[in-house]
């Protein structure tokens, strides 16, 4: 089928019933992104926010397989999409979604059939946001750019579609599932008295927030966050050995595979940006940081209050936002350091009162 019948922009309320009937040859596009792209392609930026949400037909889902199997540059891909009138967080949504559901599918039948080979890294990256077209590989393996290795990763045990987990007797409600990105929000995971109990501990010692100096592998105050903090070794107290133990079982994932807890107080307008977890392979610090366990393979934020207003943790590539409340906590898992995890994520600022959350980072080793 012709790409021109199979990227025509859809039919909305105002529009005729049918899909574009144009037949055009296959053309070479430029790679373009965000703004520049929505405008070069004849589509404003307001009517993109105003129009109706896009439908993704299966007949689009078959073509993008097809261009990927062929190989085809998936910044083409997303042009020809734009260029025909589709948003282009539709665009990339659809991209992601497709290739990631068809190799699991694929992955599934290799599993079922003897003597064949299931490809462990031939996942298809995600477009890291909405306004920029990433690099996607597609689900025969070939790419743009190489993804590096997975691994394993903390996960929950959540065969039969439990509801909530007992774990050394305290049970954890299980309050909602992401599967790509891999985010798990738990409810009840902390008590109320063990919420206000760290919150006491951490106070004397908060101090303004660091975050990692990816050009050493130490440590520096960041201006994209704007909050107080502490880290607790681990095992430091009672009550921290108690909960680290708690998050092993509950995570399946050995309490020395972890960071000290970080507790952090966020004051009205404190704010932490949209950032990633893992260390970047790129940064010239982040060979020292792997030295002391690796890489981080999953983070638990757990909410020690709920605030009176804002606070809510992001996930801007997927359009998810957790509502921070006490004794709940999100949790997600990253099996690499790529985009293609999809867990770029941030802290929006607090509008009134104030947020207090307790951190765990999980690491591929045992974190010394």
């Amino acid at each position: 089928m012709a790409i021109g019948n199979l990227l025509a922009k859809p039919a909305f309320a105002s529009d005729n019933a049918d899909m574009s009937k144009k037949n055009a040859s296959k053309p070479q596009y430029p790679v373009r992104s965000g703004a520049t792209a929505a405008v070069a392609a004849g589509v404003s930026v307001a009517a993109n926010k105003a129009s109706a949400k896009q439908p993704v037909t299966p007949e689009l889902r078959r073509w993008i397989i097809e261009q990927a199997q062929a190989g085809c540059h998936p910044n083409d891909v997303i042009a020809a999409m734009i260029n025909s009138g589709w948003q282009e967080d539709v665009a990339a949504l659809a991209m992601e979604q497709t290739l990631t559901q068809h190799l699991a599918a694929v992955r599934a039948t290799q599993a079922k059939t003897p003597g064949a080979t299931v490809q462990p890294d031939a996942s298809p990256a995600v477009v890291a946001t909405p306004a920029v077209a990433r690099s996607v590989v597609g689900a025969t393996g070939a790419a743009s750019d190489a993804l590096p290795p997975g691994t394993a990763v903390p996960e929950p045990d959540l065969q039969g579609g439990a509801t909530s987990l007992s774990v050394g007797g305290h049970t954890v409600q299980v309050l909602s599932v992401m599967e790509h990105p891999r985010v798990i929000v738990f409810g009840g995971l902390l008590s109320d008295e063990e919420c206000a109990a760290l919150m006491e501990l951490a106070r004397p010692r908060l101090a303004r927030s660091e975050t990692v100096d990816n050009g050493t592998g130490g440590s520096e105050v960041n201006e994209a966050r704007t909050s107080d903090g502490m880290f607790f070794e681990r095992g430091a107290a009672p009550l921290i050995q108690r909960i680290e133990q708690r998050i092993a079982l509950l995570l399946r994932w050995p309490v020395d595979h972890g960071e000290g807890l970080q507790i952090l107080r966020y004051r009205p307008g404190a704010e932490y940006r949209p950032h990633h977890d893992y260390f970047d392979p790129v940064h010239p610090g982040t060979a020292t940081i792997l030295k002391r366990g690796g890489q981080r393979v999953g983070t638990l934020v757990m909410y020690l209050n709920t605030p009176q207003g804002g606070g809510a943790t992001i996930f801007p590539d997927v359009g998810l936002q957790v509502m921070p409340a006490r004794g709940n906590a999100v949790f997600f898992s990253y099996d690499r350091a790529h985009v293609s995890t999809a867990t770029l994520h941030g802290g929006t600022p607090v509008l009134a009162g104030e947020k207090w959350v307790a951190t765990k980072w999980l690491r591929q080793g045992v974190f010394v």
